[in-house]
């Protein structure tokens, strides 16, 4: 996905890096093969980690449980109902098919 992402970045854009999970189960990762995009569109692609911001927490949550009381701060999960779709829904997972948090609902009780 990263090659076909860099090849429709804008000049001088950003990437953010926060994990890979499509990788972490794989014998061999997955190679890339558009970096020269990194230097001819003078893209930036930096990682990060929760672990740099956990003194924000408290702040952090402030600020959420206000805006989520507001409904200024909303979350998407997206709902497979029935127990017989929950293989198609993970696969969609990892083929960029659902918005927000995939749910695998197998009773309405």
């Amino acid at each position: 996905m990263l090659d076909e992402v860099l090849l429709h970045m804008n000049l001088y854009g950003r990437i953010a890096v926060s994990g890979m999970i499509s990788q972490y189960n794989l014998k061999k990762p997955d190679g890339i093969h558009n970096l020269f995009c990194l230097i001819s569109k003078r893209l930036r692609m930096e990682g990060f980690s929760e672990f740099d911001f956990r003194h924000k927490v408290p702040e952090y949550l402030e600020f959420a449980i206000q805006h989520i009381r507001e409904k200024k701060l909303l979350f998407v999960e997206d709902i497979a109902e029935g127990l017989e779709n929950a293989a198609s829904a993970f696969v969609g997972i990892y083929h960029g098919r659902n918005v927000g948090k995939q749910i695998i609902q197998v009773s309405t009780d």
